[in-house]
């Protein structure tokens, strides 16, 4: 009998423990069950790690380091928001796990790389490479190399360093060349042979690439002129299309300190808003014909232009020596109506997925500043190594993001 009751004094509070822990939703070891939905990452490209962030009260969860050269480093997500992969600038591929704050793998795949993207049904990740010029294809699960596409161009022997690298529909990957002037679309619905489309003499130095969100239309940034090469993914048979050809025609083109960035690009309603390189100007786009629909003069060189999810504001920031400010553009009026000094070097922005605040990284600072999008303002301040990029898991539904 006194057997049973010590059984009983010994089985009663761990079922009871057990019992609670179910009728909690947690497992019985009190590690906190908890979705995806509001994570990120922010790229500390000074020590080589990345800071784990949460949106629903910004804090910060945790770093992960070890993941070598990041100075234009950026991130992709796999369908179900638990993997980040890192694309570095010495050509490392790595893979986090950001539930459990931890790098699963990491590789060298290159000499130098530039960005990558991951295909629509998230099994295949690609990479941008400048050296040796050209695009990888791995596997998203193992990170094994799937193909390999050289970027070569004019008598085969030459390597273009390649950039503007997206996903699109029907597992494809549109990119860019730098050297050779070229756009080529990539489909890997047969991964081990990929088939190559390409089209030749669009532009000179293509310096990044975009993507509309319905997956549509490839845009390419010209550095070498004045102007933009369009790609209908629809109608690939009617060509590469310029738009805003010659937009600084007879003006003199200032120094370029910083090259902007088109992937953030903004759209409200039927306008699309890029930066202008080398000039103090947001373009406008009218998307119904591709024409010029405006211009905006801004605080410096734009180099992010980002619209609020919602398409009413567009947020700008700018190369140096400029890189205190943000500024802000109503999308109807087509004017500044704010603007911003949250601290030297804001490299990017981030909107939380329905936009009511923004993050900014300001980079020598060393600290994250979050705003709120309708009063602006700032709402909080989180410390960062060097921080740059930042990344939002709801990325991971988003074509070519």
């Amino acid at each position: 009998m006194m057997r049973q009751l010590l059984t009983l004094f010994v089985i009663l509070p761990v079922l009871l423990l057990w019992q609670n822990s179910l009728a909690e939703g947690c497992p019985a070891d009190n590690n906190t069950v908890r979705g995806t939905g509001d994570l990120g990452i922010v790229i500390e490209r000074a020590s080589g790690s990345v800071q784990i962030i949460e949106t629903s009260h910004n804090t910060s969860l945790g770093r992960v380091e070890g993941l070598g050269d990041l100075s234009h480093a950026s991130a992709v997500y796999s369908r179900d928001e638990r993997y980040a992969y890192v694309f570095g600038r010495d050509g490392g591929l790595s893979k986090i796990d950001i539930l459990n704050k931890k790098l699963v793998k990491r590789i060298l795949q290159s000499g130098n790389s530039i960005g990558g993207a991951i295909s629509q049904d998230g099994r295949l990740v690609a990479v941008s490479n400048y050296t040796p010029g050209g695009v990888k294809i791995f596997d998203a699960d193992s990170l094994e190399l799937v193909a390999n596409i050289p970027a070569t161009y004019g008598n085969h022997l030459q390597r273009s360093k390649v950039i503007g690298l997206v996903d699109a529909p029907g597992r494809k990957f549109v990119f860019s060349l730098w050297d050779a002037g070229e756009i080529w679309v990539a489909d890997l619905s047969s991964p081990g042979n990929p088939t190559i489309t390409k089209f030749k003499d669009i532009g000179k130095n293509p310096y990044d690439g975009l993507i509309t969100p319905d997956g549509r239309y490839y845009i390419a940034g010209l550095f070498g002129e004045d102007g933009m090469a369009l790609l209908d993914l629809w109608h690939l048979d009617a060509g590469v299309k310029r738009i805003l050809d010659h937009y600084g025609k007879g003006e003199q083109k200032l120094p370029v300190f910083k090259m902007p960035h088109l992937e953030g690009w903004a759209i409200a309603g039927n306008l699309a808003f890029v930066p202008a390189v080398g000039r103090h100007e947001v373009l406008v786009i009218d998307m119904l014909d591709w024409s010029e629909a405006g211009r905006i003069k801004v605080h410096g060189q734009p180099v992010f232009v980002m619209a609020r999810p919602d398409g009413r504001h567009v947020w700008v920031n700018f190369a140096v020596p400029d890189n205190d400010t943000l500024q802000v553009i109503d999308s109807q009026s087509l004017q500044i109506i704010k603007t911003l000094t949250p601290g030297k070097g804001v490299l990017h922005m981030e909107f939380e997925p329905r936009g009511e605040q923004v993050w900014a990284s300001v980079r020598d600072e060393d600290r994250l500043a979050v705003f709120d999008t309708e009063t602006f303002e700032q709402l909080n301040t989180l410390e960062a190594q060097k921080p740059s990029g930042i990344f939002f898991t709801s990325r991971a539904h988003r074509t070519g993001l």
